[in-house]
């Protein structure tokens, strides 16, 4: 899978150990930054990497910041970006299969890598279940219009 990934500066440490592991899994990673422990601004990396995602260049998006929270909230202003902090496998699970999100957003405050590769090994392969989570999936992008 290519898999897009962005971090500002409190969730540098974290998504460079993602990166390495999703690599080393065999998806294709593009790295969208930050690459240092240098202090950035959350919103440019959450932009980049929804767009790439939104555009279809990427199938999913991790983002990490400190909550996952300021990440999903500036991801979520992309057009067509559904994106949701998940830091329970229900969380996970269910914004896949009910929101069909497309980016998730992690807590480097919150998690270490092997539990942040448990919650995206579930945002990975959790389908969508359609039904009638598709109707309101649909509502939620006439939102963005």
């Amino acid at each position: 899978m290519k898999i897009a990934i962005g971090a500002d500066h409190a969730g540098f440490s974290l998504k460079e150990q993602l990166r390495r592991k999703l690599a080393g899994e065999g998806h294709e990673v593009v790295d969208f930054g930050t690459g240092s422990l240098e202090s950035c601004d959350y919103p440019d990396f959450a932009q980049r990497v929804g767009r790439d995602v939104a555009q279809g260049r990427s199938e999913r998006g991790i983002l990490v910041c400190s909550t996952g929270i300021g990440m999903a909230m500036a991801a979520n202003k992309v057009d067509g970006v559904r994106a949701a902090p998940g830091q329970s496998d229900d969380e996970v699970k269910f914004t896949r299969e009910h929101n069909n999100a497309n980016v998730l957003t992690l807590g480097a405050k919150y998690m270490d890598e092997n539990r942040a590769m448990e919650l995206i090994d579930i945002f990975l392969k959790t389908e969508f279940a359609g039904g009638r989570h598709a109707r309101r999936v649909e509502k939620i992008a006439q939102l963005e219009k």
